[in-house]
């Protein structure tokens, strides 16, 4: 019973700390001077961490539906912060959640339809999570205001002058952020996706000793 509660107690603190590390991502969440062109390395730093988390719990309970919880956790504390930043004075999309669930869901359902098989969810689930989340947050961001907008109407107070933005910087370096994004993603969070996998290995031992 001890171990079961402390298990569940360490998937909250961890996607916390992974809501806490999502911010600093993607420079409070795709609100960035530059957020078209930075949506790419945002999508790989978001499915990745993902990925990581989804599959170590994932295989630690052996049950599908741990990752959907995980991303549940995150999505949850991420509008925590949201409604946060709202409260000190920013507009209402400084903060835009990212939309991991759909994303752990098709993890989940890998692990479910594949009878708990360990090595697909990590081939076939890292890469359904690489693909898929660029696609959904790309969906996210073209639903609320011009990141652009907001950022020149209201400027972080703790940005400096010199890197105030000049210029918009809209499709400088990338032609498909999701494309390119998606591609990306799909190549680096398999391992990523492995290595949570690995981790339960250093789990059990921990636990063993």
């Amino acid at each position: 019973w001890l171990r079961r509660t402390t298990h569940y107690l360490f998937i909250v603190v961890v996607a916390v700390n992974s809501t806490l590390l999502t911010i600093n991502a993607g420079d409070y969440i795709f609100y960035t001077d530059w957020a078209w062109t930075s949506f790419v390395v945002f999508s790989i730093s978001q499915s990745t961490m993902l990925a990581v988390g989804a599959v170590y719990y994932l295989l630690f309970t052996g049950v599908p539906g741990t990752a959907t919880y995980y991303a549940t956790i995150m999505t949850i504390y991420t509008w925590v912060a949201k409604g946060a930043w709202f409260a000190l004075g920013h507009p209402y999309d400084f903060i835009t959640t990212p939309v991991w669930i759909p994303s752990a869901m098709l993890l989940d359902l890998t692990y479910w339809a594949t009878r708990r098989n360990k090595h697909m969810s990590i081939l076939v689930g890292g890469t359904l999570v690489g693909l898929s989340l660029p696609l959904f947050n790309m969906i996210n961001l073209l639903l609320i205001r011009d990141p652009l907008e907001v950022a020149f109407k209201y400027p972080r107070p703790t940005l400096p002058p010199y890197m105030t933005p000049i210029e918009p910087q809209v499709g400088k370096f990338y032609n498909s952020p999701v494309a390119l994004g998606s591609g990306a993603g799909a190549v680096l969070t398999v391992p990523i996706a492995a290595l949570g996998a690995k981790l339960n290995t250093w789990t059990y031992r921990w636990m063993a000793a």
